[in-house]
């Protein structure tokens, strides 16, 4: 009797000392967000590929996790679906709104309880302004750098707004996890999520642009720190490495080309 219930309270204390295991979101949805036509690829490669064109994908992602959906990055303007752009670094276009694509997921606006956003460069935070109830994910950080006095605004500022000064969980359970990935920008974020049947994966928002520059650890022109590229840069790829997690790369044409497309959905 003694030894049982040694051997019960044994078990208790580890189950209080261990940390529960992470659950999982229930769906995610790659959304076409736009595209960029880039006139020299050495801008995001210096050096490397001067004056050669290169075609970006710009995505965003819908997870559902229970009955709240997140939804990161919101891509290019939906008025650029109407209007392409062109620009000295090349012509984005959408082929579809953000909004439209949404109505056929039977998800609107007001149902998203969080908006999160890797950075605020205009291709990611272009359709902010479409969900004014829903909760702002977004480094402080991040946030000081965008509104700071003289730069245009990127979005609205009044808004429902959590200020993050490092990770987060988002759903508190370890299923999406804000990971802060400085050096793009200086609030820069990327996102971690697991699946139950697709299992885990990092979704890199800009910490690199497409694979070669992964591959390479480059660090493009426009970057605010070449030092904290590269340690965001480890920063994930041990994560890929210890999770054996799945790399989506926002900007890499291949890996959208490679992946399924809202309406279908990840498990």
């Amino acid at each position: 009797m003694r030894i049982h219930q040694l051997l019960l309270g044994a078990a208790v204390a580890m189950a209080i000392a261990l940390p529960a295991a992470a659950q999982t979101a229930d769906r995610l949805y790659v959304m076409d967000c736009g595209h960029n036509a880039a006139t020299d690829q050495s801008r995001w490669s210096p050096g490397v590929n001067v004056g050669k064109p290169i075609e970006f994908s710009d995505n965003c992602y819908l997870i559902r996790h229970g009955t709240q959906w997140l939804l990161w990055d919101t891509g290019f303007p939906d008025s650029v679906a109407d209007k392409p752009v062109t620009t000295p670094v090349g012509t984005a276009s959408r082929a579809k709104k953000l909004a439209a694509q949404l109505d056929e997921v039977k998800v609107k606006p007001a149902d998203i309880a969080f908006v999160a956003v890797s950075h605020t460069h205009g291709d990611h935070v272009g359709n902010v302004d479409l969900f004014p109830t829903s909760t702002l994910l977004i480094q402080k950080a991040e946030l000081d750098w965008a509104f700071a006095p003289g730069k245009p605004a990127p979005f609205k500022k009044d808004r429902p707004t959590r200020e993050l000064t490092g990770d987060l969980d988002v759903f508190g359970d370890g299923s999406v996890t804000i990971i802060s990935t400085p050096g793009h920008t200086p609030g820069h974020q990327s996102l971690l999520v697991q699946l139950a049947k697709t299992g885990w994966i990092v979704l890199t928002g800009d910490a690199s642009h497409f694979k070669d520059n992964w591959d390479n650890d480059r660090v493009p022109s426009m970057n605010v720190s070449a030092d904290q590229t590269h340690a965001s840069h480890a920063r994930l790829a041990k994560l890929v490495a210890d999770k054996k997690a799945l790399l989506w790369i926002n900007h890499d044409l291949p890996t959208f080309q490679s992946v399924k497309h809202s309406p279908d959905f990840y498990e």
